[in-house]
């Protein structure tokens, strides 16, 4: 299940908080911070325990992000790229070109180069002028920057950060967005859930069973164990397969931070037999890349390469596999916009939009902000999965009762930048262990739908929440970035709700830990929702997990489903369709539901506190997807 980033361990923060004056800043005015340190991020942080200095030859790395320049002008020009009455439709840029308008010039990257090499620090910038990388012993870092790096331990976890902030000569630090690194701190976790294994919710089939893998075709039609032939059944992507539309040519990009094996993707296709491109996948690893293993995510790696490789068997897939600090989940966005090699990138790993703003980060929203910024005027389409939790996106990494309900979004798919996926539980007919649970139409995704079967078997409401709640697809309002201009005169669209504290339950009294603002006429999550309900869920094979998984769900899935459907986008276009938020909200304004329509509307259910009703909701976005009209509707365009 999803938790926070680390939130029981301090953040070790390396740089300043440091807010754009641009159309794209954030919807915050807290100062500056220029004594970040070890510091606790709220009020249930376990004891911390200083080991003292770190091995001073052990080798780090910082992550330095430069300014965007003309943040307003590269905003505009993004809109205009999405815009089909424009000159600049779809004219996307490319690196060089990107580097050239907005990046700072050539001789600020290799002035900083400079100043890290004669100070015995090696540095590169990245192809995109955005972000300069640093690499070097403890010692060359502490020397340079006058900063200890000390190890430190917390509930048997040990991991080593700074205790002041990184501070560049004037002439440098002018250009200096944050810096990121010198840490290795756990940054995010997997959006993947999978349906419980214990108590009278547990499916009735549960895994010791075995899984049901097809006979014919690529399709079960198990609920549990569905298949990305049954995701192609339900989002209307065969027709774009008669037409031999699979992917060709197109490549595919993952954001992950989870290593894994590739063998194991060719197993799932293998087994429910899809033919696929051989020699498709290849990793590039970001910070050194990631670890291996069941209990570091490798499932969610595993089915992200399954779900978008599947959709598009044809299209290459490249694994950007990063270090889970929050170094790597900043560079690894940076790498794949710098590298412009994947048409469509998607992340199911994410945290709590209300961590960054209560930790003072909004600084690494904002680098990641320029990064998405870059994807989209290159017109890569970037998905994250909009969480596992409902609209209570921090109350399943901090369980209510030990702090309050709060309403709030997850990151990265608050970015306005960012397709947010959400989800929905498919109808049908749900065994469980005593008894059945009939979805009669499909619904927002919302564990609440199991509420009378919980209490009529387990008659405890204490162990109903403990269980359920929130538990659902992700979504409500940013409390940091403004609406976009794309949801600009949406009918739906809301403002941030009233009386959102974060209260520290397990102080006595009670304490307050942040407020987050009211009535902000922030950014709305999702932007469109597929099935993702662990009940209705899918197949999923990891060798590090023991190989076969059923009931797997969480909007983990609809990221990397949304991925592969572009994949066939983009061949059927003929190019790259880049953001793809714009069409989605053209389509909802022009009420485009109904059968045959690009849309499908889900108009039931709910997650937690916003229903699922017509045209745009904070439960499902727009609705679903018909890959096949969605695909002849952006050809028109053109």
């Amino acid at each position: 299940m999803k938790s926070s980033r680390s939130w029981l361990l301090p953040i070790i923060v390396s740089g300043c908080l440091i807010l754009a004056s641009s159309s794209s800043a954030l919807a915050s005015t807290r100062a500056a911070q220029a004594e970040p340190l070890v510091r606790p991020l709220l009020g249930l942080t376990q004891p911390i325990t200083d080991l003292g200095p770190a091995d001073a030859n052990q080798i780090m790395t910082l992550s330095i992000v430069l300014k965007i320049q003309n943040p307003t002008g590269l905003a505009s020009y993004i809109q205009q790229t999405e815009t089909p009455t424009s000159v600049d439709f779809h004219k996307f840029l490319s690196v060089p070109v990107f580097r050239n308008l907005y990046a700072p010039p050539t001789s600020v990257g290799s002035a900083f180069v400079s100043y890290l090499t004669a100070h015995h620090i090696q540095a590169y910038v990245y192809p995109d002028g955005l972000l300069v990388k640093a690499i070097g012993p403890a010692s060359a870092f502490e020397k340079l920057f006058s900063v200890a790096i000390e190890d430190f331990s917390s509930s048997g976890q040990d991991f080593y950060g700074i205790t002041q902030a990184v501070k560049f000569p004037s002439n440098l630090q002018k250009y200096v967005l944050t810096t990121i690194g010198l840490d290795n701190v756990a940054a995010s976790a997997p959006q993947m859930l999978m349906a419980p294994k214990d108590g009278a919710a547990e499916p009735a089939d549960d895994s010791k069973t075995g899984v049901t893998l097809p006979k014919h075709g690529t399709a079960t039609g198990i609920p549990g164990e569905y298949t990305v032939g049954d995701v192609a059944n339900m989002y209307g992507v065969n027709p774009l397969y008669y037409q031999g539309i699979k992917g060709t040519g197109e490549t595919i990009g993952i954001a992950t931070f989870a290593n894994f094996h590739i063998a194991d993707a060719y197993h799932y296709w293998n087994a429910i037999h899809l033919k696929v491109k051989p020699n498709r996948v290849s990793q590039v690893f970001v910070d050194g890349g990631a670890q291996i293993g069941a209990s570091v995510g490798s499932a969610e790696t595993a089915l992200d390469v399954e779900q978008s490789g599947g959709l598009a068997p044809d299209a290459n897939i490249v694994v950007y596999d990063a270090a889970n600090t929050d170094e790597g989940f900043n560079d690894v966005f940076y790498q794949a916009a710098s590298d412009n090699v994947v048409s469509s990138l998607s992340v199911s790993w994410g945290s709590p939009e209300l961590f960054y703003l209560a930790g003072g980060q909004l600084n690494e929203l904002q680098a990641m902000n320029q990064a998405f910024m870059e994807a989209a005027a290159q017109g890569i389409t970037v998905f994250a999965a909009a969480g596992d939790s409902g609209a209570y996106d921090v109350n399943a990494a901090v369980p209510y009762p030990f702090i309050s309900k709060v309403v709030s979004v997850d990151a990265p798919s608050s970015d306005p930048y960012v397709t947010a996926t959400g989800g929905t539980t498919h109808a049908g007919t749900i065994k469980l262990l005593h008894g059945t649970v009939n979805v009669p139409v499909t619904r927002a995704w919302g564990w609440d739908y199991l509420t009378n079967y919980i209490e009529a078997h387990d008659g405890q409401y204490a162990l109903y929440t403990q269980n359920v709640f929130p538990t659902g697809g992700g979504g409500g309002v940013s409390s940091v970035w403004p609406k976009p201009f794309y949801q600009q005169g949406v009918s739906g669209i809301q403002t941030t709700a009233p009386n959102q504290r974060l209260i520290d339950n397990t102080q006595n009294p009670p304490s307050l830990d942040f407020s987050l603002p009211s009535g902000f006429a922030g950014r709305n999550t999702p932007d469109i929702s597929l099935n993702a309900d662990p009940y209705t869920g899918y197949l999923v094979y990891s060798t590090p997990d023991g190989g076969w998984m059923k009931n797997v769900g969480g909007t983990s899935l609809t990221a990397p489903q949304m991925n592969g459907i572009t994949a066939l986008l983009d061949e059927d276009l003929g190019g790259r369709v880049g953001m793809l938020n714009p069409a989605l909200y053209t389509l909802s304004k022009a009420g485009d539901y109904g059968s045959g329509a690009p849309l499908i509307p889900i108009t039931s259910g709910d997650n937690w506190y916003y229903a699922s009703v017509p045209g745009y909701n904070q439960a499902t976005g727009v609705g679903s997807p018909n890959a096949a009209s969605l695909a002849s509707w952006l050809k028109a365009q053109h």
